[in-house]
Protein backbone atom coordinates (compact mmCIF):
# COMPACT_ATOMS: atom_id res chain seq x y z
CA UNK A 1 0.00 0.00 0.00
CA UNK A 2 1.25 2.92 -1.11
CA UNK A 3 1.42 5.90 1.79
CA UNK A 4 1.46 9.33 0.63
CA UNK A 5 2.01 11.34 3.77
CA UNK A 6 5.79 12.02 2.74
CA UNK A 7 6.59 15.07 0.71
CA UNK A 8 10.03 15.26 -1.85
CA UNK A 9 12.07 16.64 0.79
CA UNK A 10 10.89 13.98 3.48
CA UNK A 11 12.04 11.38 1.13
CA UNK A 12 15.62 13.52 0.42
CA UNK A 13 15.61 13.45 4.28
CA UNK A 14 15.42 9.53 4.17
CA UNK A 15 17.56 8.97 1.48
CA UNK A 16 20.21 11.07 3.50
CA UNK A 17 19.81 9.20 6.97
CA UNK A 18 19.81 6.19 5.21
CA UNK A 19 23.55 6.76 3.69
CA UNK A 20 24.08 7.68 7.43
CA UNK A 21 22.98 4.74 8.82
CA UNK A 22 24.88 2.54 6.45
CA UNK A 23 28.43 4.49 6.83
CA UNK A 24 28.62 5.27 10.55
CA UNK A 25 26.19 2.80 12.63
CA UNK A 26 25.68 -0.31 10.22
CA UNK A 27 29.60 -1.34 11.11
CA UNK A 28 29.59 -1.04 14.54
CA UNK A 29 26.77 -3.10 15.02
CA UNK A 30 27.77 -6.06 16.66
CA UNK A 31 30.91 -4.27 18.58
CA UNK A 32 28.33 -1.94 20.06
CA UNK A 33 26.38 -5.21 20.97
CA UNK A 34 29.37 -6.71 22.11
CA UNK A 35 30.61 -3.72 24.26
CA UNK A 36 26.03 -2.84 25.14
CA UNK A 37 26.72 1.02 24.99
CA UNK A 38 26.52 2.98 21.55
CA UNK A 39 30.32 4.72 20.92
CA UNK A 40 28.68 8.53 21.99
CA UNK A 41 30.67 9.98 19.15
CA UNK A 42 27.46 8.44 16.82
CA UNK A 43 25.77 11.41 18.51
CA UNK A 44 28.19 14.22 17.12
CA UNK A 45 28.11 12.97 13.99
CA UNK A 46 24.52 13.05 13.77
CA UNK A 47 23.93 16.46 15.19
CA UNK A 48 26.93 17.57 12.45
CA UNK A 49 24.69 15.88 9.63
CA UNK A 50 21.51 17.64 11.01
CA UNK A 51 19.23 14.62 12.62
CA UNK A 52 19.40 15.37 15.96
CA UNK A 53 16.92 17.91 17.24
CA UNK A 54 15.54 19.48 14.25
CA UNK A 55 13.24 21.55 16.29
CA UNK A 56 15.76 23.82 17.46
CA UNK A 57 15.64 26.91 16.24
CA UNK A 58 18.01 27.86 14.05
CA UNK A 59 19.73 30.62 16.90
CA UNK A 60 20.10 27.89 18.49
CA UNK A 61 22.06 25.69 16.59
CA UNK A 62 19.15 23.79 15.11
CA UNK A 63 17.74 23.61 11.89
CA UNK A 64 13.96 25.12 13.36
CA UNK A 65 11.91 22.43 11.66
CA UNK A 66 9.32 21.12 13.94
CA UNK A 67 7.63 18.42 12.25
CA UNK A 68 7.36 14.79 13.17
CA UNK A 69 7.75 13.21 10.12
CA UNK A 70 11.08 13.56 10.11
CA UNK A 71 11.18 11.66 13.70
CA UNK A 72 8.88 9.40 11.56
CA UNK A 73 11.25 8.69 9.06
CA UNK A 74 14.15 8.09 11.55
CA UNK A 75 12.19 5.26 13.36
CA UNK A 76 11.76 3.55 10.03
CA UNK A 77 15.17 3.96 9.07
CA UNK A 78 16.45 2.75 12.23
CA UNK A 79 14.42 -0.26 11.63
CA UNK A 80 14.93 -1.47 8.54
CA UNK A 81 18.85 -1.10 9.28
CA UNK A 82 18.63 -3.81 12.14
CA UNK A 83 19.62 -1.06 14.93
CA UNK A 84 16.31 -1.00 16.93
CA UNK A 85 18.82 -1.16 20.36
CA UNK A 86 21.64 0.97 18.76
CA UNK A 87 19.28 4.01 17.33
CA UNK A 88 17.13 4.11 20.56
CA UNK A 89 19.15 6.62 22.09
CA UNK A 90 18.90 8.98 19.07
CA UNK A 91 15.12 8.89 19.36
CA UNK A 92 14.80 9.36 23.00
CA UNK A 93 17.30 12.61 23.01
CA UNK A 94 14.86 13.41 19.50
CA UNK A 95 11.48 12.84 20.48
CA UNK A 96 11.13 12.22 24.12
CA UNK A 97 13.91 14.57 26.21
CA UNK A 98 14.15 17.35 23.25
CA UNK A 99 10.35 18.79 23.96
CA UNK A 100 11.69 19.55 28.00
CA UNK A 101 13.99 22.01 26.83
CA UNK A 102 11.92 23.47 24.02
CA UNK A 103 8.81 24.09 25.80
CA UNK A 104 9.64 24.73 29.61
CA UNK A 105 13.65 26.40 29.80
CA UNK A 106 14.10 29.38 30.39
CA UNK A 107 16.03 32.27 27.13
CA UNK A 108 19.11 31.86 29.74
CA UNK A 109 18.57 27.60 30.01
CA UNK A 110 17.79 27.49 25.96
CA UNK A 111 21.29 29.39 25.60
CA UNK A 112 23.29 27.33 27.90
CA UNK A 113 21.82 23.52 26.34
CA UNK A 114 19.95 23.89 23.16
CA UNK A 115 23.01 24.52 20.88
CA UNK A 116 24.49 20.95 22.57
CA UNK A 117 21.31 19.22 22.26
CA UNK A 118 21.17 20.36 18.53
CA UNK A 119 24.95 19.25 18.01
CA UNK A 120 25.14 16.36 19.22
CA UNK A 121 27.90 17.29 22.30
CA UNK A 122 24.88 17.13 25.38
CA UNK A 123 23.26 13.90 25.27
CA UNK A 124 20.14 13.96 27.12
CA UNK A 125 18.49 10.94 29.49
CA UNK A 126 14.84 11.67 31.54
CA UNK A 127 14.94 10.05 35.01
CA UNK A 128 11.63 8.93 36.07
CA UNK A 129 11.59 5.44 37.57
CA UNK A 130 12.44 4.52 40.68
CA UNK A 131 13.10 1.23 42.15
CA UNK A 132 10.05 -0.47 43.84
CA UNK A 133 7.39 2.28 42.50
CA UNK A 134 6.51 1.23 38.34
CA UNK A 135 4.22 3.79 36.61
CA UNK A 136 3.07 5.11 40.01
CA UNK A 137 5.24 8.62 39.86
CA UNK A 138 3.71 10.71 42.60
CA UNK A 139 5.28 7.72 45.06
CA UNK A 140 8.78 8.54 43.98
CA UNK A 141 11.29 9.09 47.31
CA UNK A 142 13.69 11.17 45.01
CA UNK A 143 13.45 14.75 46.90
CA UNK A 144 15.12 18.00 45.80
CA UNK A 145 15.14 20.71 48.87
CA UNK A 146 15.81 23.83 48.35
CA UNK A 147 18.83 25.54 50.35
CA UNK A 148 19.63 29.06 49.36
CA UNK A 149 20.14 29.00 45.76
CA UNK A 150 20.91 25.49 45.21
CA UNK A 151 18.56 22.30 45.42
CA UNK A 152 19.81 19.24 47.50
CA UNK A 153 19.64 16.34 45.47
CA UNK A 154 18.94 13.05 46.97
CA UNK A 155 17.29 9.33 45.73
CA UNK A 156 17.79 6.84 42.90
CA UNK A 157 16.77 6.24 39.33
CA UNK A 158 16.57 2.99 37.56
CA UNK A 159 15.77 1.82 33.82
CA UNK A 160 17.54 5.01 32.42
CA UNK A 161 17.77 4.51 28.86
CA UNK A 162 21.15 6.52 28.10
CA UNK A 163 21.82 6.00 31.87
CA UNK A 164 25.68 6.52 31.26
CA UNK A 165 26.30 8.04 28.14
CA UNK A 166 23.82 11.37 29.07
CA UNK A 167 25.63 14.70 29.73
CA UNK A 168 21.95 16.33 31.29
CA UNK A 169 18.92 14.69 32.79
CA UNK A 170 15.50 15.42 33.37
CA UNK A 171 15.15 14.21 37.27
CA UNK A 172 11.91 14.05 38.47
CA UNK A 173 11.88 14.69 42.21
CA UNK A 174 9.97 15.99 45.27
CA UNK A 175 10.17 19.59 46.21
CA UNK A 176 7.62 19.09 48.95
CA UNK A 177 7.81 15.05 50.02
CA UNK A 178 4.89 16.15 52.12
CA UNK A 179 2.28 15.97 48.59
CA UNK A 180 2.21 13.40 46.20
CA UNK A 181 1.44 15.08 42.19
CA UNK A 182 1.52 19.00 43.63
CA UNK A 183 5.06 18.34 45.58
CA UNK A 184 6.97 16.74 42.06
CA UNK A 185 8.85 19.16 40.28
CA UNK A 186 11.93 19.09 37.35
CA UNK A 187 15.80 19.72 37.66
CA UNK A 188 18.30 18.86 35.27
CA UNK A 189 21.42 17.44 36.43
CA UNK A 190 24.33 18.07 34.65
CA UNK A 191 27.42 15.58 33.79
CA UNK A 192 30.42 16.04 36.73
CA UNK A 193 27.75 17.08 39.31
CA UNK A 194 29.45 16.29 43.03
CA UNK A 195 27.29 13.47 44.51
CA UNK A 196 26.10 12.15 41.01
CA UNK A 197 27.27 8.82 40.17
CA UNK A 198 25.82 6.33 37.66
CA UNK A 199 25.13 2.82 38.95
CA UNK A 200 26.21 -0.42 36.63
CA UNK A 201 24.69 -0.67 32.95
CA UNK A 202 21.96 -3.01 33.84
CA UNK A 203 22.18 -6.55 31.84
CA UNK A 204 19.04 -6.86 30.07
CA UNK A 205 17.19 -9.42 27.82
CA UNK A 206 17.52 -7.98 24.53
CA UNK A 207 18.17 -4.28 23.80
CA UNK A 208 22.01 -5.27 24.01
CA UNK A 209 23.41 -1.89 22.63
CA UNK A 210 21.25 0.56 24.70
CA UNK A 211 22.78 1.57 27.68
CA UNK A 212 20.67 1.30 30.44
CA UNK A 213 21.49 2.84 34.12
CA UNK A 214 20.97 2.98 37.39
CA UNK A 215 21.31 6.50 38.62
CA UNK A 216 22.39 7.84 42.22
CA UNK A 217 22.36 11.18 43.77
CA UNK A 218 23.60 11.91 47.11
CA UNK A 219 23.05 15.47 48.46
CA UNK A 220 24.11 16.69 44.25
CA UNK A 221 23.68 20.79 44.71
CA UNK A 222 21.54 21.71 41.61
CA UNK A 223 21.75 25.36 40.87
CA UNK A 224 18.27 26.50 41.17
CA UNK A 225 18.67 27.61 37.42
CA UNK A 226 18.47 24.43 36.69
CA UNK A 227 14.36 24.26 37.57
CA UNK A 228 12.63 23.42 34.46
CA UNK A 229 9.34 25.80 34.51
CA UNK A 230 8.08 25.97 38.42
CA UNK A 231 7.97 23.89 41.63
CA UNK A 232 5.30 21.64 41.98
CA UNK A 233 4.60 21.42 38.12
CA UNK A 234 6.31 18.56 37.46
CA UNK A 235 3.50 16.27 37.16
CA UNK A 236 1.78 18.61 34.67
CA UNK A 237 5.31 18.54 32.48
CA UNK A 238 5.55 14.69 32.59
CA UNK A 239 1.73 14.16 31.41
CA UNK A 240 2.02 16.92 28.14
CA UNK A 241 4.42 15.27 27.11
CA UNK A 242 3.76 11.40 27.42
CA UNK A 243 1.44 11.28 23.92
CA UNK A 244 4.80 12.47 22.31
CA UNK A 245 6.76 10.00 23.85
CA UNK A 246 4.21 7.32 23.40
CA UNK A 247 4.18 7.98 19.70
CA UNK A 248 7.74 7.87 18.94
CA UNK A 249 7.37 4.35 20.64
CA UNK A 250 4.42 3.56 18.29
CA UNK A 251 6.42 4.81 15.00
CA UNK A 252 9.34 2.48 16.07
CA UNK A 253 7.72 -0.48 17.03
CA UNK A 254 5.47 -0.12 13.44
CA UNK A 255 8.84 0.29 12.03
CA UNK A 256 10.26 -2.60 13.58
CA UNK A 257 6.97 -5.11 12.63
CA UNK A 258 7.21 -3.68 8.74
CA UNK A 259 11.35 -4.84 8.94
CA UNK A 260 10.98 -8.08 10.54
CA UNK A 261 7.55 -8.97 8.17
CA UNK A 262 10.20 -8.10 5.52
CA UNK A 263 12.77 -10.21 6.64
CA UNK A 264 10.53 -13.22 7.16
CA UNK A 265 9.22 -12.70 3.75
CA UNK A 266 12.78 -12.76 2.59
CA UNK A 267 13.49 -15.59 4.18
CA UNK A 268 9.47 -17.60 3.05
CA UNK A 269 10.92 -17.05 -0.49
CA UNK A 270 14.64 -18.52 -0.21
CA UNK A 271 14.25 -21.09 2.48
CA UNK A 272 12.80 -24.54 0.46
CA UNK A 273 10.59 -27.60 2.31
CA UNK A 274 9.50 -30.16 0.41
CA UNK A 275 10.88 -29.04 -2.89
CA UNK A 276 9.18 -25.63 -3.14
CA UNK A 277 9.61 -22.19 -0.90
CA UNK A 278 8.33 -22.09 2.36
CA UNK A 279 6.08 -19.36 1.67
CA UNK A 280 4.05 -21.12 -0.91
CA UNK A 281 2.62 -23.45 2.16
CA UNK A 282 -0.93 -22.40 2.78
CA UNK A 283 -0.60 -21.78 6.35
CA UNK A 284 2.85 -19.97 5.87
CA UNK A 285 0.68 -17.56 3.72
CA UNK A 286 -1.91 -17.43 5.99
CA UNK A 287 0.24 -15.98 8.67
CA UNK A 288 2.44 -13.46 6.10
CA UNK A 289 -1.06 -12.23 4.77
CA UNK A 290 -2.20 -11.54 8.67
CA UNK A 291 0.92 -9.79 9.13
CA UNK A 292 1.35 -7.73 6.01
CA UNK A 293 -2.21 -6.68 6.64
CA UNK A 294 -1.91 -5.91 10.62
CA UNK A 295 1.16 -4.16 9.65
CA UNK A 296 -0.55 -2.26 7.26
CA UNK A 297 -3.19 -0.91 9.38
CA UNK A 298 -1.03 0.12 12.45
CA UNK A 299 1.04 1.96 9.98
CA UNK A 300 -2.13 3.76 8.84
CA UNK A 301 -3.29 4.67 12.42
CA UNK A 302 0.19 5.69 13.52
CA UNK A 303 0.18 7.68 10.08
CA UNK A 304 -3.23 9.57 11.20
CA UNK A 305 -1.33 10.14 14.31
CA UNK A 306 1.35 12.12 13.37
CA UNK A 307 -0.72 14.38 11.46
CA UNK A 308 -2.59 15.07 14.64
CA UNK A 309 0.69 15.95 16.75
CA UNK A 310 1.53 18.09 14.00
CA UNK A 311 -1.48 19.77 14.41
CA UNK A 312 -1.46 20.29 17.88
CA UNK A 313 -3.92 17.73 18.01
CA UNK A 314 -3.05 14.19 19.79
CA UNK A 315 -4.74 13.34 22.98
CA UNK A 316 -3.71 11.34 25.57
CA UNK A 317 -5.96 8.31 24.83
CA UNK A 318 -5.30 8.30 21.32
CA UNK A 319 -1.41 8.25 22.06
CA UNK A 320 -2.28 4.96 24.29
CA UNK A 321 -4.34 3.13 21.54
CA UNK A 322 -1.29 3.68 19.11
CA UNK A 323 1.41 2.81 22.27
CA UNK A 324 -0.44 -0.58 23.05
CA UNK A 325 -1.32 -1.85 19.82
CA UNK A 326 1.63 -1.30 18.48
CA UNK A 327 3.82 -3.06 20.61
CA UNK A 328 2.38 -5.74 21.19
CA UNK A 329 1.52 -6.05 17.16
CA UNK A 330 5.71 -6.02 17.16
CA UNK A 331 5.56 -8.59 19.79
CA UNK A 332 2.93 -10.66 17.55
CA UNK A 333 5.57 -10.35 14.65
CA UNK A 334 8.24 -11.08 16.16
CA UNK A 335 7.25 -14.57 17.45
CA UNK A 336 5.06 -15.50 14.05
CA UNK A 337 8.60 -13.98 12.12
CA UNK A 338 10.75 -16.36 14.10
CA UNK A 339 8.36 -19.64 13.72
CA UNK A 340 8.34 -19.16 10.26
CA UNK A 341 12.29 -19.15 10.30
CA UNK A 342 12.38 -22.69 11.77
CA UNK A 343 15.28 -23.19 13.91
CA UNK A 344 17.47 -20.29 12.03
CA UNK A 345 14.75 -17.62 14.03
CA UNK A 346 16.50 -18.45 16.83
CA UNK A 347 20.13 -18.12 16.00
CA UNK A 348 21.59 -14.77 16.71
CA UNK A 349 23.10 -14.53 13.38
CA UNK A 350 19.70 -13.91 11.70
CA UNK A 351 17.58 -10.47 12.37
CA UNK A 352 14.40 -11.91 13.59
CA UNK A 353 16.42 -13.63 16.87
CA UNK A 354 17.64 -9.77 17.74
CA UNK A 355 14.40 -8.17 16.99
CA UNK A 356 12.26 -11.31 19.22
CA UNK A 357 14.24 -10.19 22.35
CA UNK A 358 14.61 -6.61 21.67
CA UNK A 359 10.66 -6.31 20.52
CA UNK A 360 9.71 -7.57 24.30
CA UNK A 361 10.24 -4.27 26.29
CA UNK A 362 8.53 -2.20 24.38
CA UNK A 363 4.93 -2.96 25.87
CA UNK A 364 6.82 -2.20 28.73
CA UNK A 365 8.27 0.58 28.67
CA UNK A 366 6.68 3.93 28.25
CA UNK A 367 3.58 2.95 30.48
CA UNK A 368 2.91 -0.78 30.02
CA UNK A 369 0.06 -2.01 28.16
CA UNK A 370 -2.30 -2.20 30.97
CA UNK A 371 -1.56 1.30 31.71
CA UNK A 372 -2.54 2.40 28.48
CA UNK A 373 -5.75 0.12 28.72
CA UNK A 374 -6.17 2.22 31.66
CA UNK A 375 -6.08 5.51 30.15
CA UNK A 376 -8.37 4.98 27.47
CA UNK A 377 -10.86 3.21 29.74
CA UNK A 378 -10.74 5.96 31.92
CA UNK A 379 -11.43 8.58 28.87
CA UNK A 380 -14.77 6.50 28.26
CA UNK A 381 -16.41 7.56 31.93
CA UNK A 382 -15.52 3.68 33.50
Amino acid sequence: MQRNNFSDEHHMFRDAFRTFLDREMVPNREKWTEDEIVDRSVFAKAGAAGFLAMAVPEEYGGAGVDDFRYSQIISEEICRADLLPHGLGMTLHNDVCLPYFLDYCTDEQMQRWLPGIASGELITAVAMTEPGIGSDLASMTTSAIRDGDTYILNGSKTFITNGINADLVIVACKTDPSQKHKGMSIVIVERGMEGFERGRNLDKVGMHAQDTAELFFTDVRVPAENLLGEEGQGFTLLVKNLPQERLSISLAAVAHARAMLGWTIEYARERTAFGQPIGNFQNSRFKLAEMETEVTIAETFVDRCVDLLNDGALTAEEAAMAKWWTTELQKRVADTGMQLHGGYGYMNEYPIARAWTDARITSIYGGTTEIMKEIIGRSMGF
